[in-house]
């Protein structure tokens, strides 16, 4: 009996079993997702387990209704190369927006400028957090998948990132979160609309880590001052830490192992101790002689290099040359840390607050709009203005619109790094990320000066011919003396710094124990140093911002005391600017262009443009000068010179004033000759000299015609017609002979 209850008991257990496995496979899985409140009520959605389940890892982040997606995938063995092999891909789809592509073949084609410029922030508010020797290929994907016009996707992509990297198996030192930060009436908004930002004086994005420690800044403003700047930062990176925290809880739940690095090859201690012998003191007498300069500091590394390489071949002949070279750059970078700290002095010879030889000059040639060349040590830009009519503005991409608000640009700058900068040879041509960038973060500097009513386009353009640090704020320096050489009215001189940074860690710790901020980089202390803090503005305030932060957080501290330095060193250099030119040129060159409005009567247009546009393509073609229409009483006229403008007003003039026109009398019956016959009507003058009107098929005659043949109208046939005035909108005349028909047959019947 027992054994009879025993089996029943199993049975019984065995169908629940199976009723409780189905009933799991029945219900969806739910998906893992965080959801993050911020200050100010908004809220960023992070999930992931949805989609593209194959990459070694995927998140979505949505903020409003924009959504992007972010995966990763990383090679499983290393690479060949010293370096981090990061490539982050940025991508705006048309069909996100419920857009189909303006271009030929209807697809999304390559990178735009805005697509680039994202990719690279990204990329530098993630790569200070992978691990010293990672050298693995790893590409980050940013897709779009909803696009709402309200909410940036540039934001919402380094947090997807983040996400993204945590859940993965790739070894990464984070989460990030990133926020932007605007300001409008000295109150401070986080991740603001596209409205909001219009009416916002900044527009700065902030990347931090856990400990309020802040990895990547990049922004603009509208001369914010440097206590609201201070103000804004602290609060953008104090919002940030409810991001990492969730995106910490959603890699415990649902992250992946992080897989192990494969150790590198390294070379005995023996070789490191003799690679250190034979180079130490030798590196450090060249940190030492500040009379070098780069070339000269370079090429004594170099000859350093090659002859410890020789001797280290020798003594050591089955040594992997490419890991001593390495292990002597780390020596090399170690020692130059090492001099700053212990002589309290630049290698060449500065203080840590002192700015390099600065010389400026302006005008330089004659056919140019404006010129300048700014000088800072071995960094020289050359800088152009060239001023233009308004169809010459750049118009952005349909997907760059929607996101940014903005159609055209009446003022950009474009940005030259040619490889005789840093005597090299190179490839010739298009632009790079690299030069875009460089040129983008200038544009952002200069652009709150230019006045939103200047008449003309403005294209500046800045060609760096010696580089040794810091050429795109140089250029922000040079482009300011340009742009006053030129006659623009900019509100106030504007210049850029870049600040560095020289850090001791305790191994302990892993806490910053000690500190130098350098002002005014060189090329190797860029290189060789923590931080690359670039920051234009005025002597009011601050214009743009970009920091390159090279470890893995920075102290709010180290970014307060970074602004302050700056905003001096800023100040002196533009009183050594001003001391060349203090304000906007105002006596004229003979070589700048001209624009005026022209009025005229709605009924002179026709005489204006002549038949399909013709007189004014003639006028452009024989004077140069560029005729368009504002309203429908006003016209633009731009000329390339004063004398353009003298010779295409006399033509106007010529055009506008033929014979004195007769005034026509309201009601008054004229006599018209039929110079034109058409399908709806004749053509008809009133006088000599005058533009033929329209006397339409309706008002020949009483009875209802098709064609003006039908009552045997031929060009010279004399007609009387009655005026009745212009027409309000278009100026056409109107005229009727059906009326004249109608008073004609009344009087004979009264008769």
């Amino acid at each position: 009996m027992f054994l009879i209850n025993n089996k029943k008991y199993q049975k019984i257990r065995a169908f629940k079993k199976i009723i409780e496995i189905s009933r799991q496979f029945s219900e969806k899985p739910k998906t893992p997702d965080v959801n993050i409140t911020f200050s100010n009520g908004k809220h960023l959605n992070i999930s992931t387990g949805q989609y593209a389940r194959l990459a070694d890892g995927c998140a979505v982040a949505t903020l409003g209704d924009t959504s992007v997606m972010v995966t990763v995938v990383s090679k499983t063995k290393p690479s060949a190369s010293s370096f981090l092999p990061l490539v982050v891909d940025y991508r705006q789809k048309s069909a996100a927006a419920g857009r189909i592509p303006t271009n030929f073949f209807r697809r999304e084609l390559g990178p735009t400028e805005k697509e680039i410029l994202t990719s690279r922030l990204i990329d530098r508010s993630l790569r200070p957090l992978f691990p010293e020797n990672f050298n693995y290929e790893t590409q980050v994907i940013c897709n779009m998948l909803a696009l709402d016009g309200v909410n940036n996707p540039d934001v919402i992509s380094i947090n997807a990132a983040s996400a993204a990297l945590s859940l993965s198996d790739v070894p990464w030192n984070g989460p990030i979160g990133a926020v932007r930060v605007g300001l409008i009436d000295n109150e401070v908004i986080i991740n603001p609309t596209r409205k909001e930002l219009q009416m916002s004086i900044l527009n700065l994005i902030i990347s931090a880590t856990k400990r309020n420690l802040v990895v990547m800044l990049e922004g603009n403003a509208n001369n914010v001052l440097q206590q609201d700047l201070l103000k804004a930062i602290k609060v953008g990176t104090k919002e940030v830490q409810s991001i990492v925290n969730d995106i910490e809880s959603l890699q415990k739940a649902f992250g992946k192992p992080k897989r192990e690095i494969e150790k590198r090859t390294e070379l005995s201690q023996e070789i490191v101790e003799a690679l250190r012998s034979l180079s130490e003191m030798r590196v450090r007498e060249i940190f030492k002689n500040y009379t070098y300069d780069k070339l000269g500091r370079d090429n004594a590394l170099s000859e350093v290099r090659t002859d410890v390489s020789e001797k280290i071949r020798t003594n050591f002949p089955d040594i992997d040359l490419s890991l001593a070279v390495d292990a002597f750059n780390k020596i090399v970078r170690k020692i130059f840390r090492d001099v700053i700290f212990e002589e309290g002095k630049r290698c060449d010879g500065r203080e840590f607050e002192q700015l390099r030889d600065i010389s400026c000059k302006v005008n330089l040639y004659k056919p140019l709009h404006g010129s300048a060349v700014f000088q800072r040590g071995q960094t020289q830009v050359f800088c152009t203005v060239t001023l233009d009519s308004h169809e010459s503005a750049l118009k952005l991409d349909p997907l760059s619109v929607l996101t940014s608000g903005v159609k055209e640009k009446n003022f950009f700058l474009h940005y030259e790094f040619p490889p005789f900068a840093t005597k090299e040879t190179g490839r010739v041509g298009p632009i790079g990320r690299r030069e875009m960038g460089h040129g983008a973060l200038a544009e952002k500097g200069l652009t709150p000066t230019i006045p939103n009513d200047f008449p003309f386009t403005i294209r500046l353009t800045s060609e760096v011919l010696e580089s040794n640090g810091s050429s795109s704020m140089a250029t922000v320096c040079g482009g300011s003396l340009a742009l006053m050489d030129a006659g623009v009215p900019v509100s106030a001189s504007t210049a850029g710094v870049a600040m560095g940074l020289i850090t001791r860690y305790d191994e302990g710790s892993k806490n910053i124990e000690d500190y130098h901020l350098l002002t005014d980089i060189l090329g190797i202390e860029d290189y060789m140093g923590d931080m690359d803090f670039k920051i234009a503005g005025t002597k009011k305030g601050v214009t743009a911002l970009q920091a390159d932060i090279k470890i893995p957080g920075l102290p709010l501290k180290i970014v307060m005391e970074a602004i302050q330095k700056a905003a001096e060193a800023k100040s002196r250099i533009i009183n050594i600017m001003n001391e060349c030119i203090d304000k906007p040129r105002t006596e004229r060159k003979d070589n700048w262009p001209v624009c005026e409005k022209l009025e005229i009567e709605p009924h002179k247009r026709a005489r204006l443009l002549g038949v399909g546009g013709t007189n004014l393509k003639k006028l452009f073609a024989e004077t140069g000068v560029l005729v368009s229409q504002v309203d429908d009483t006003t016209f633009q006229i731009f000329a390339p010179s004063q004398h353009a403008m003298d010779e295409a007003q006399e033509i106007i003039n010529k055009l506008l004033t033929t014979e004195r026109t007769p005034e026509l009398e309201f009601g008054g019956i004229y006599k018209a000759t039929v110079v034109e016959v058409r399908d709806i009507g004749v053509m008809v003058t009133l006088y000599p000299g005058m533009p033929p009107a329209l006397l339409h098929n309706s008002q020949l005659d009483q009875r209802k015609i098709a064609h003006p043949s039908a009552l045997g109208l031929e060009v010279g046939q004399e007609l009387q017609v009655k005026y009745f005035g212009r027409d309000p909108v278009s100026g056409l005349m109107r005229l009727s002979r059906k009326v004249l028909q109608t008073a004609t047959t009344k009087i004979y019947s009264d008769t």
